[in-house]
């Protein structure tokens, strides 16, 4: 719409980042329009890179970015919410609770940074038989995958819903 309105000889870069980069942690993607030079994609992803990592994607794959990064956050706090509520219904402190989860969170999310294999370190935690093993079997057991993947496929599909 932006490239109709002014011109295929205007650069116009479509870009989506998202709300961790108010840490300095964000992933943001981008994609260049017609009018739009190697110079202008560098700016933006310098401009986006100073909160966090830049894909350059084509436009095609912004929504599905959108689905998987831009929402994927609040699928991260949901699931921080639910750990929560579980140490809460167990007996745990509430206070307690929130703090092991986010350490939680933060440590398996810097080791995935550092490391960049989730199959690998998912394994590296679970003993056969173990406890991690259990809970990983109950979590299958109930479809957590599948929960996710519909998760990233409806926000995929409701933002090319909305344009």
């Amino acid at each position: 719409t932006l490239t109709q309105a002014t011109g295929e000889d205007v650069a116009v870069i479509r870009a989506m980042p998202n709300t961790p980069a108010l840490v300095g942690l964000g992933a943001s993607a981008i994609a260049g329009g017609p009018g739009t030079t190697e110079d202008d994609l560098a700016w933006a992803e310098s401009m986006l890179g100073a909160v966090g990592i830049v894909e350059r994607l084509a436009e095609s794959q912004l929504d599905l970015f959108t689905g998987l990064a831009g929402s994927g956050p609040a699928y991260v706090f949901l699931v921080a919410e639910a750990l929560v509520d579980a140490a809460v219904g167990n007996g745990m402190t509430r206070p307690i609770a929130e703090r092991v989860v986010g350490q939680v969170l933060l440590g398996a999310s810097t080791l995935l940074a550092r490391d960049g294999d989730a199959g690998r370190l998912r394994a590296n935690v679970t003993s056969p038989g173990g406890t991690t093993a259990a809970g990983l079997a109950r979590l299958e057991e109930r479809a957590l995958r599948a929960a996710l993947a519909d998760a990233v496929t409806a926000a995929t599909e409701r933002s090319r819903e909305l344009g």
